[in-house]
């Protein structure tokens, strides 16, 4: 499998592209960064695309995204399902949490595309509990080997997010909840969990005087 990545600069998006051999079939993955690098990939394959996987419709996700389906026609998925294109046999998987529309991609037994649920060594913002649901039970059913391509920034594998992000690590069981007092945007809380995240600004699940938890951006965080 050919897999080519560019990143936005500003947003720290992921756009991708991926074929299942040189002359074959490819699909492009969400549309947030300049497409031009991945053209350039799909040319030197020479590679015909069949299709756009979508993750969610956050803007820094799908800012090209008619570029690439108007400059080849191609159809945008954006649903759970199973597909067989070319020698790429893609699933989709509904992971909300981040946003109510979040489907995350599995090509093969070889990668899947996260979008902004699981992070290297973080999870995407959003209701705690569906979060979490879609980290433990989708993400952390695949094998350790598994390749995660997430919407922001470094890729990283299933196993390596088992063992080392704080946030699973919590949830799993492997260690206790923590205990920090800290306010966010002017309320006390609790810390539970604070993990660095793609924008180098940190990530942290937080449990409100009333019981309700939020996972917010580490600025928002005063400790």
């Amino acid at each position: 499998m050919l897999v080519r990545r560019n990143m936005h600069p500003d947003w720290l998006s992921n756009a991708y592209v991926l074929a299942d051999a040189e002359g074959g079939t490819a699909v492009f993955v969400d549309a947030g960064a300049d497409p031009a690098p991945l053209l350039a990939a799909l040319e030197g394959w020479r590679a015909a695309p069949a299709a756009i996987l979508r993750t969610h419709a956050h803007h820094d996700h799908v800012a090209w995204e008619d570029e690439l389906r108007e400059r080849y026609g191609l159809p945008v998925v954006a649903e759970p399902g199973e597909w067989v294109l070319g020698g790429l046999r893609v699933r989709g998987i509904a992971t909300p949490g981040h946003s109510d529309d979040m489907v995350a991609f599995v090509v093969g037994d070889e990668v899947v595309f996260t979008g902004d649920t699981l992070f290297r060594d973080a999870v995407g913002g959003g209701d705690p509990a569906r979060v979490r649901a879609s980290v433990m039970e989708v993400f952390m059913a695949l094998p350790d080997a598994m390749r995660v391509l997430p919407g922001h920034t470094d890729e990283t594998t299933i196993g390596r997010e088992r063992a080392h992000n704080p946030f699973v690590r919590v949830w799993s069981g492997a260690e206790p909840e923590g205990s920090e007092r800290v306010q966010v945007g002017g309320r006390d809380a609790t810390l539970l969990v604070w993990s660095p995240d793609y924008d180098g600004k940190g990530k942290a699940w937080v449990r409100f005087e009333d019981g309700s938890d939020a996972i917010v951006g580490g600025s928002r965080v005063t400790r």
